[in-house]
């Protein structure tokens, strides 16, 4: 019986690792993403592929002959994260002392090696499996040569066959194939525009890339001139994509025998695996017994996965496996009755079914594809919604409402799902209302790792290890993205019923860990929940536009444009385009010859002077060009991002923008929002405040805009009990003056407005921990002075000083920080050195605050809401921009909207210092401030 080996091209895959999973990191702050990525494939793979010769292989440091034949070979590679740097030792420990074979040979690339142990394993009699996904490797297979790639959604192995249909060559014309494409990733110049089909087409039709050069001259076309214009070098490419097969590697391989698996030292990999931090292989060592699938075990994995603080340093320790689980697809009316039913009964078990929706987005309208309905027991079903399918299957749209209305729309059947507001969105486009929604796995999770991404597919890889297909496979991504009716009913029903099923077990997982801690049930169940529900009503209800108003502004804003433009040229002496920062830059630092700090500036990794806005910036105060410069990039992107683009974004069925708000995105819980941004309209300038004139009431409406005053600040106040800081909130102080008068030792009457001024700047930004050199860089004062200013400061508020230092020692004890309300939000960053680490600590002084602000202001949109629907009112909330809440009011309803506001926002917590928001109405939002 023949043996096997298999060779795995290890830097490939560490380096995906890298870039694919989350940057994790143990309490000391050491990296561990890659490393735990590279083990658990390495896992995988000695779990399909069992032999006891295996060669773990590794690119070396510095250049090898290939940089000698093209010294542009790889050129354009950036160097080595730092992060992954400092995990390739832990790679390596790992590897060796689980007592697999690590090559890594000085001056020979991975592939060569491989290719070389291949060819003599080969000819030994061996079987070769090698592990990678770099395509370069297609021409090693032969009928003892297979690949494996277990980085997809599912292993893929090549035979010759599998090369062929792939690639649409043989493993034989492999080389020639990549030489005429050339390869981006290794910077090796092709034919240019030749993609696979081309390249495919010319191998059928020549043979070879020495006949297609021979035969040039007949190739027709502009494809026809590239590869005429390619000859010289075409050679040159074919030697650098050859894999060699006759490396010298003697100095680590010399036979079979030397890559022979040795037993690992266990006690060495206990010790490795508890500084990384790494339980699951922890577990492993003391039960290799468990190498299989299992079945879902939720309660076990609630235990598992929720250890104190461990539940929020790496939750991909958390090991659960899935079982195989059904799947049918719906085929006709009859049988979607029938699983209404089924869901129904379950239901009324106290089961809990998820939902997982698909739906093509355009013309501003979504359009249903197909649900998945399935169970963590394993039952999986998808209901295929067939208009305009590429091959119509299943139920219509309007059959879909009659049987699945009812069910969808009824609050006493509980339902569990990924991004319930989305979902929402989908069914009311088809006239139904989404209710009884228990559970939200985008939200438990942003709940639960606010720090962390919120994929689904992310989270199915990091919590049960299993890896789902990711849309884009599926898909295609670009110009040629599909929609899901143009994809077959199988494969659209495969990728929503394994998220149903994946999405049940997150669901009951997420709910158990929530459910141990007070603070994240009421986060959850009392402001993300709701919140969603508001947010699905405002996005609903869009805000009118002027269209008119903002075509004006756009004229207007072009010929400041211009205008500064000119200016910019007669200081110049010469033509250019101010919108380019190369040519900016050479005509500051080449011609102008502007210095930074006394000194030339110097030119960027890119070969350009940086011409950033903090260059510029910094220049300003001495350059006119560079104040300029600032003035039009202003101007330029107010066009580009609002006045020219809001009325393409405006919605023909209602005359509405509709922006999405998300709810999961920043970690301190703040809302942004996407297509359009709205929450960063400038306002600090008079061009900006205008485009906000163009966000109007409809007829006989009103626009009614109530803003907390200086909520941040009052909610340092009551973080920090600081009796003076306190005290001027409640006596309705102006805060600013009444710091001055603290810290200019000066009666509140006698306080100047420029003092008021610095007072501002110190009390904003002592909140971000603003230091002494940036508060003279801001004041435009002395350094000294700017820290004589903050020593009287926390002299006259001691307890915002004792705050400040307690919040960062408990950040740095416990790895994260908890708003007024319970939010806990971790710092991953606090536990890195240098830099790093003064930014977290900052980031921890200033995130309770605006966590605390960011849960105010949705709990204040919650109360507004419910007010709103209980008093059966008119009235609509369109917008929430940071600590603003923007409404559309009829003019009957005017005066009590205008009173009540204020009230319910103001009572929506208790703190020690009044909350109190201020009410401005207008016929657009500007008008309203």
């Amino acid at each position: 019986m023949s043996k096997t080996i298999l060779l795995i091209d290890a830097s490939h895959f560490l380096f995906r690792a890298f870039f694919a999973l989350p940057p994790l990191n143990t309490k000391s702050g050491h990296p561990t993403g890659a490393t735990r990525g590279f083990l658990s494939m390495l896992r995988a793979l000695r779990r399909d592929v069992p032999t006891d010769y295996v060669a773990c292989v590794f690119d070396p440091k510095g250049k090898t002959f290939r940089s000698d034949i093209y010294p542009d070979y790889k050129a354009n590679r950036e160097e080595t994260p730092e992060d992954l740097k400092l995990q390739i030792p832990d790679v390596f420990d790992a590897v060796r002392k689980q007592g697999i074979p690590l090559i890594q040979v000085d001056g020979i690339e991975a592939d060569d090696t491989i290719g070389t142990i291949a060819k003599s394993a080969g000819e030994a009699g061996c079987k070769v499996v090698i592990a990678t996904g770099d395509k370069d490797y297609a021409q090693l297979v032969t009928q003892d040569v297979v690949l494996i790639n277990t980085m997809g959604a599912e292993n893929t192995w090549l035979d010759i066959e599998g090369v062929k249909e792939k690639f649409g060559v043989p493993p034989k014309q492999i080389i020639d194939y990549l030489a005429l494409m050339g390869d981006k990733i290794d910077n090796v110049p092709g034919v240019p525009k030749c993609g696979k089909k081309t390249a495919s087409k010319w191998l059928e039709e020549y043979g070879s890339l020495e006949n297609i050069i021979e035969n040039a001259a007949a190739v027709k076309g502009k494809i026809g001139d590239n590869l005429r214009d390619s000859l010289a070098f075409l050679p040159v490419a074919k030697a650098l994509v050859t894999i060699k097969q006759d490396a010298d590697i003697s100095s680590q391989v010399n036979s079979l025998e030397d890559l022979k698996i040795k037993d690992p030292d266990v006690a060495a990999l206990k010790e490795l695996y508890e500084r990384l931090e790494f339980r699951a292989f922890l577990k492993d060592l003391k039960d290799e017994s468990k190498s299989g699938p299992i079945k879902t075990d939720s309660k076990k994995s609630e235990e598992d996965a929720s250890d104190g603080l461990d539940l929020f340093s790496n939750s991909e320790e958390k090991e659960v496996q899935l079982a195989e689980f059904s799947q049918q697809t719906i085929e006709s009316p009859d049988e979607a009755k029938h699983l209404v039913e089924e869901i129904c009964s379950q239901s009324k078990e106290g089961k809990l079914p998820f939902l997982f929706v698909l739906a093509d987005f355009k013309d501003f309208t979504y359009t249903l594809r197909g649900i998945a309905v399935g169970w963590n027991t394993g039952k999986n079903w998808f209901v295929p919604v067939s208009t305009n399918w590429v091959d119509p299957q299943g139920i219509t749209p309007e059959e879909f409402t009659q049987i699945f209305g009812s069910w969808l729309s009824d609050p006493a059947f509980e339902k569990s799902c990924y991004d319930a507001k989305y979902i929402a969105h989908v069914l009311a486009d088809i006239g139904i209302e989404f209710n009884g929604i228990k559970e939200d796995v985008l939200l438990q999770n942003y709940v639960l790792e606010a720090h962390r991404t919120h994929y689904i597919e992310k989270l199915s890889y990091n919590w049960l290890k299993f890896e789902l297909q990711a849309e884009e496979v599926l898909l295609g991504k670009g110009v040629k993205k599909k929609t899901f009716s143009e994809v077959d009913i199988l494969s659209c029903a495969k990728f929503a019923m394994e998220r149903s099923y994946v999405g049940a077990h997150l669901s009951d997982l997420f709910c158990g860990l929530i459910e141990k801690d007070p603070n994240l049930q009421k986060i959850y169940r009392e402001i993300e929940m709701p919140t969603s529900r508001v947010l699905f009503r405002m996005e609903q209800n869009g805000v009118l536009i002027d269209k008119q108003l903002l075509a004006k502004q756009t004229a207007e804003l072009q010929a400041k444009a211009s205008e500064l433009s000119k200016k910019a040229e007669t200081i110049a002496g010469e033509k250019f385009n101010l919108a380019s920062p190369k040519q900016l830059g050479e005509i500051l630092f080449e011609k102008l010859g502007v210095l930074i700090n006394g000194k030339p500036s110097k030119k960027t990794a890119s070969g350009n002077y940086s011409t950033s806005e903090e260059v510029l910036s910094e220049l300003a105060l001495d350059y006119p060009l560079a104040k300029i410069a600032l003035e039009y990039r202003a101007l330029t992107k107010l066009i580009s991002t609002y006045t020219e683009k809001l009325p393409t974004q405006i919605s023909p069925r209602d005359g509405r923008v509709h922006t999405t708000f998300e709810q999961a995105v920043a970690v301190t819980g703040r809302l942004s929002s996407t297509n359009p941004n709205l929450q960063n309209i400038p306002v600090r300038t008079p061009e900006g405040r205008r485009v906000r004139e163009a966000f109007i009431a409809g007829p006989g409406k009103k626009i009614i805009s109530a803003d907390y005053s200086q909520i941040e600040l009052r909610i340092m106040a009551h973080l920090s009990g600081d009796k003076g800081f306190t005290e001027a909130f409640k006596k309705n102080q102006d805060i600013h003056r009444a710091t001055a008068a603290e810290v200019f030792s000066e009666p509140l009457e006698a306080v100047t407005p420029d003092q008021r001024r610095i007072a501002k700047v110190i009390n904003f930004g002592l909140i971000y921990s603003m230091s002494a050199f940036g508060l003279a860089k801001n004041l435009n004062i002395d350094r000294h002075d700017a820290k004589n200013y903050i020593a009287r400061y926390f002299q006259r508020y001691p307890g915002v000083s004792k705050y400040m230092e307690d919040t960062r020692q408990h950040a740095l004890e416990k790895g994260y920080i908890q708003t007024v309300f319970g939010r806990r939000l971790e710092i991953p960053e606090l536990q890195a050195s240098g830099a790093r680490k003064a930014a977290a600590e900052r980031a921890a002084i200033n995130a309770p605050m605006q966590g605390t602000a960011a849960d105010l202001i949705k709990m204040a949109m919650i109360a507004v809401q419910d007010w709103l629907q209980e008093e059966n009112l008119e009235s609509k909330l369109i917008l929430q921009v940071h600590d603003e809440l923007i409404l559309e009011v009829p003019d009957k309803e005017v005066e009590v909207v205008k009173k009540r506001l204020p009230e319910i926002m103001s009572s929506v917590a208790e703190l020690h210092v009044p909350l109190i928001a201020e009410v401005g109405v207008g016929e657009n939002w500007e008008a309203a401030h």
